[in-house]
């Protein structure tokens, strides 16, 4: 870990009149010399018997500053006047990141400390470790900060978990800047062609502009690309899948602010049954508790096991009766679950009629929210009504426009067949990356749900399949904790000071939290297994269009849909 360039880095020295331990010590700074929140520093000791020193290195994680000779408050005032002798003195802590060699050792009072840089700068902060180095940012110091790109793609670990306060925390903008870093760093060698995301967007329309340049990406953001040795520009490879416009009889895609690029899906009435995808029509949490899920999946295995194929027009008939559309398989499936004869068969010998009727109610309500997504009376034109991620490296499936039931409903079904073509496939590579924000929605801490048991099942099973989670919340404490605990990378953007206390928030020390509270956006603190101590990062401008003023030309003309998002699901 020598310095590479010379120059007199001294900064200070370690303080004696603190107690100072291998893990953590303060620096006495000199008067012409500061430090600063994450500055990286080195200190060297010799330990008998071994032939050279031991250098000990850290990130600052604290500065203090006090006047020597003071003893009351309003001394300061004295002091300033010239009337009482006093120095100021400042002093930082530093948390150890690395001992080398390995002898865990306390810094010796006294000893220099010197600003690490350049090549001792990268062995402090174990990047000469990592085979595969994924940039995660920019460090405050303006060098790349990296990760061990082994903990994302299951080789030693995988799966990222953000977390920040909606619309502040950037958590969105920053999974989809390590979506880049991930493509374009190198780190996937010769399977990046063959990488996939697969992207949920659920907030307004920003996340379908990827493959548009951003007009307002200045000199300052073009820089910090190439500080991080990636391009700034947008996705090269990157497809769209909208659900269909309710009001549009060919099921045109559902999109304001481009009509090109953009492909609608939705499930045939044969896929529904066949697939088994009744269950996420009762997706929430709390579904799973109640009595009548039995009858869910009773009748799920009646539809698939008597029906049959209409044609090749995506219909299923049961017991002669052609479904055409959602509302008809509805209405199907209450008159079988409700008649004296047929009841027994479908929803069970031993269910009461409370159980069948709320059944009856949840179906029924369903309806509105999914009629536009299940339907087959529209042409299946090939593979378009099926989201697919075999086009396109970077896929996005808008969601904004759907009501929060049909989210819940695409995003199971999507990561169910996600996840069983990975099975099929009997190989982990190449990779699959899902991009969810939301997750607390999705797989809560409390509760039981299809989409929980899949990203549970992605979580704790997805390392050894290729599916690489990269989950966002507000509020990791609502999020189960199984799937929070395998994630090997976490990252925290700015944080509610309530929720900063949680103890999902323990990679975070007490410094750090503090710092969330006020972090400002595009300021990340990242947590990896081989650092003790979290990075705090900053990633740059996106060179993408992230909205429609960003355009350096419009996509093309939008199309006119309701003023009510949720009108006619």
């Amino acid at each position: 870990m020598d310095t590479s360039d010379g120059a007199d880095h001294t900064v200070g020295r370690v303080l004696g009149t603190v107690e100072a331990t291998p893990m953590s010590f303060w620096v006495g700074l000199a008067p012409d010399r500061f430090l600063q929140l994450d500055d990286v520093v080195v200190t060297e000791r010799s330990v008998p018997g071994l032939p050279g020193p031991v250098q000990i290195a850290g990130i600052v994680s604290q500065v203090t500053a006090v006047h020597e000779g003071a003893s009351f408050g309003s001394d300061v005032f004295l002091i300033a006047d010239g009337l009482l002798p006093a120095e100021p003195f400042e002093a930082a802590e530093v948390m150890t990141t690395r001992i080398e060699p390995e002898w865990f050792v306390p810094p010796a009072p006294g000893a220099p400390v010197r600003r690490a840089a350049e090549a001792e700068r990268f062995a402090a902060l174990s990047f000469d470790r990592m085979e595969h180095r994924l940039p995660i940012g920019l460090g405050r110091d303006g060098e790349a900060v990296f990760a061990n790109f082994e903990f994302v793609d299951g080789t030693r670990g995988a799966h990222v978990n953000i977390s920040g306060i909606s619309g502040v925390a950037t958590k969105t903008s920053y999974a989809m800047f390590l979506l880049h870093s991930v493509f374009s760093s190198g780190v996937l060698g010769a399977e990046a062609a063959n990488t996939k995301a697969l992207v949920f967007n659920v907030k307004g329309e920003d996340l379908l502009f990827g493959d548009q340049p951003n007009r307002r990406l200045d000199a300052r953001a073009r820089d910090a690309y190439r500080r991080l040795e990636l391009p700034a520009a947008p996705f090269a490879s990157f497809g769209i899948f909208a659900p269909p416009d309710p009001a549009d009889p060919t099921g045109a895609p559902n999109v304001r602010s481009r009509a090109t690029g953009v492909h609608a899906f939705w499930w045939t009435i044969e896929e529904f049954c066949t697939e088994e995808l009744l269950p996420f029509v009762f997706a929430d949490a709390e579904d799973e508790r109640q009595q009548y899920t039995m009858i869910v999946h009773n009748v799920t295995a009646r539809l698939r096991r008597d029906g049959a194929p209409h044609g090749h027009d995506g219909a299923w008939v049961v017991e002669g009766a052609v479904l055409r559309t959602y509302e008809q398989l509805v209405e199907f499936v209450v008159d079988r679950v409700t008649d004296d004869a047929s009841a027994p068969q479908w929803a069970g010998r031993a269910v009461g009629a409370g159980t069948v009727n709320a059944f009856v109610r949840r179906l029924e309500s369903s309806v509105r929210r999914l009629r536009a997504l299940i339907r087959a009376d529209l042409p299946a034109r090939g593979r378009n009504h099926r989201i697919a991620t075999s086009d396109a490296q970077v896929t996005v499936v808008d969601l904004h426009t759907l009501h929060d039931r049909a989210q819940r409903f695409v995003v199971g079904v999507t990561l169910k067949r996600t996840f069983e073509d990975k099975e099929r496939t009997g190989s982990a590579r190449p990779l699959t990356f899902v991009v969810l924000d939301e997750l607390n929605k999705y797989a809560p801490r409390e509760g039981a749900s299809p989409i929980k048991e899949i990203l549970l099942d992605v979580a704790e099973r997805g390392r050894s399949l290729g599916v690489i989670l990269v989950g966002a919340q507000q509020t990791a404490s609502e999020v189960e904790r199984r799937v929070i605990a395998n994630c090997s990378i976490r990252v925290a953007g700015r944080l509610d000071p309530a929720e900063a206390g949680r103890a999902e928030y323990g990679f975070l020390p007490e410094i750090h939290r503090k710092r969330a509270v006020i972090a400002r956006p595009g300021t990340m603190f990242v947590s990896q297994p081989e650092l003790p101590v979290p990075l705090v990062v900053e990633f740059p401008f996106p060179a993408w269009a992230t909205r429609v003023s960003e355009l350096a030309a419009p996509v093309a003309a939008p199309i006119a849909v309701p003023d009510d998002p949720f009108e006619g699901l």
